[in-house]
């Protein structure tokens, strides 16, 4: 797997992280700078947030799981791994901008800095790999 593909699986993975502790634990704070929701949505949101943000964290440790068996001789399990996390997130940042194009939450085209950052790095290792 080339250089370029695992530090992008691993950008995906810190991407992940980040947004795993944000939806799970801080989305009272962060629910209108990151997400766009009003104050008063968030306790209607809670719960689908504490859910998506563990879902967040599960993919993150997929590709980090990936690039501990890639350097540790199990290349072709790192890569099935690396690969399958990579084209699910790729698929969820498709989700995310049909459903940002239906303006199923907010306004249309509010949510592209999201899919973007969950579909870029993924595609990037899909690419380079």
């Amino acid at each position: 797997m080339s250089v370029v593909a695992q530090v992008a699986a691993a950008v995906a993975a810190l991407i992940h992280l980040v947004v795993w502790v944000c939806e799970a634990f801080l989305i009272g704070r962060v629910h209108r700078s990151m997400f766009g929701q009003p104050a008063q949505d968030v306790p209607a949101i809670r719960l689908w947030a504490f859910g998506v943000g563990f879902y967040n964290l599960f993919l993150a440790c997929g590709v980090i799981a990936g690039l501990v068996a890639v350097h540790s001789g199990q290349e072709l399990v790192g890569r099935t791994l690396i690969f399958y996390v990579s084209w699910f997130m790729v698929g969820g940042s498709v989700v995310l901008a049909v459903a940002d194009q239906l303006a199923m939450s907010r306004p249309r085209n509010q949510a592209w800095g999201g899919v973007a950052a969950e579909g870029i790095p993924p595609l990037v290792v899909l690419l380079f790999a």
